[in-house]
């Protein structure tokens, strides 16, 4: 295998990762970034984010000499092979991708470019960015130096990122020569991953078509839950009868209060965006996204019906990230349910492992953030679940019910079977299967 020198610009959640990785595997990597303070803590080893095992891979690569951090973006870029962009791209009030940080990088590559250079994407863009790349590059080095464009979107899942790098599914790689394409092909072959050469277009395309169907199948297990509580089937039985058939699949067909995260509310709104330019109507897409933004809501809708007006009703939210083993809070349902909650007069608690901190940014002190399941839940009239986290699911709810003033739990993310939260004695309601009403097992603590 030939080893690569590579330039990883963006030092964010896809260009840590994949930098890390290919560190991981033998090429040379630097990962550059504006942010001082946060280069200085990863060449301390200090990890920004929580991703499992992630901050192994970066001391290992540090300690073997692959791996680098670094401000000095020009320099890196002038000793690299090829040069990865993984800035971010968030959402702009209209729904499209902002590309400043995208175009910021471009002329900085354009600006100090001294030779031939494989250029990717990462980020997830809309489709054309790589031929403004290249413009931009062209404009800022008058087309000094040869250089080639490449598309090769991440399929990283948050949480388990770095499993997914280093057991790859696919990589998509998208390129006007075969030349550049064989290049990045190159550069993946210690994965063991299936190859896709596509047009740059089709590549940019592939990322979005791929989140925003994974989002459509989210939405659509979710109407038919809502569709059960109204009918009184049980979703998990129709999941599984769905999930059967070979062309659906059982992944992504679990009910609950929607995704979040940094990646499907942005790329649906991104693709929406997109559709709407190339004047190709999407009515499917408007559903996906309207769904998901009701979804959320339910849980209160349901504890609503439980408790009647939640003025000064105790509430314990379990779980702030949008999803578990990550601290992202990114468009998590915890920031748009928990507001309702204190808007409705209800005092929170909240509890999340690893992501309290994010969340205290956002919704401020008005929540009291709890150090254990144990604290949280103890006098509380009603519990939310809202993420599936291990330290959540296998607390001793047993011994939880008796600390509950009421031991009502609303779970947003149908977390255990309804059997075994009515063998605990608890008054249990999940989304789209049977209400589990309350059956008194022990003494509780007193209000």
């Amino acid at each position: 295998m030939k080893s690569y020198s590579i330039a990883v610009i963006g030092t964010g959640y896809v260009g840590l990762v994949s930098g890390t990785c290919f560190a991981h595997v033998g090429h040379r990597v630097i990962c550059c970034d504006v942010d001082a303070t946060k280069i200085e803590r990863l060449k301390r080893c200090e990890i920004p984010i929580y991703e499992p095992g992630l901050d192994k891979l970066v001391a290992e690569g540090m300690q073997q000499g692959r791996l680098s951090f670094t401000t000095d973006i020009a320099a890196a870029i002038q000793a690299a092979d090829v040069i990865f962009i993984a800035v971010g791209t968030p959402m702009s009030q209209t729904g499209e991708a902002n590309l400043d940080y995208v175009q910021q990088a471009a002329r900085m590559i354009g600006t100090v470019i001294n030779g031939y250079k494989v250029i990717v994407t990462k980020s997830t863009v809309p489709v054309g960015t790589g031929r403004l790349i290249a413009q931009w590059i062209g404009e800022a080095s008058n087309n000094q130096y040869s250089f080639d464009i490449v598309s090769n979107p991440e399929f990283l899942r948050e949480g388990s990122a770095v499993y997914d790098c280093l057991n790859m599914e696919r990589t998509v790689i998208g390129a006007d020569r075969p030349e550049a394409a064989a290049i990045i092909a190159e550069l993946h072959e210690p994965f063991g991953t299936v190859v896709l050469k596509t047009s740059i277009e089709s590549a940019e395309l592939i990322k979005y078509a791929s989140n925003c169907f994974l989002a459509m199948k989210i939405s659509y297990i979710n109407s038919i839950a809502n569709l059960c509580d109204q009918l009184g089937a049980d979703v998990d039985e129709v999941a599984q009868g769905m999930g059967l058939d070979s062309r659906i699949g059982h992944r992504f067909l679990q009910a609950g209060i929607g995704y979040g995260g940094s990646c499907f509310p942005k790329d649906t709104y991104a693709l929406r965006h997109l559709t709407k330019e190339a004047g190709c109507p999407f009515s499917i897409l408007e559903a996906v996204i309207d769904t998901n933004e009701k979804q959320r809501l339910i849980v209160i809708d349901k504890l609503q019906q439980s408790l009647g007006s939640l003025a000064g009703k105790r509430i314990a939210v379990l779980g702030l990230a949008f999803k578990p083993n990550t601290n992202d809070v990114r468009d998590a349902p915890s920031l748009t349910i928990i507001p309702k909650l204190l808007e409705a007069g209800a005092i929170v608690r909240a509890y999340d492992p690893v992501a309290a901190d994010e969340a205290r940014h956002v919704l401020g002190d008005q929540v009291v953030y709890m150090p254990s399941v144990q604290d949280t839940v103890m006098y509380c009239d009603a519990c939310l679940i809202l993420t599936e986290w291990e330290q959540i699911v296998e607390a001793d709810w047993e011994t939880l019910h008796g600390s509950m003033s009421r031991p009502l739990v609303i779970d947003g993310r149908n977390c255990w079977k309804a059997e075994k939260m009515a063998e605990l004695g608890f008054e249990y309601i999940s989304m789209g299967r049977p209400f589990v009403p309350q059956r008194e097992t022990s003494l509780r603590v007193p209000v």
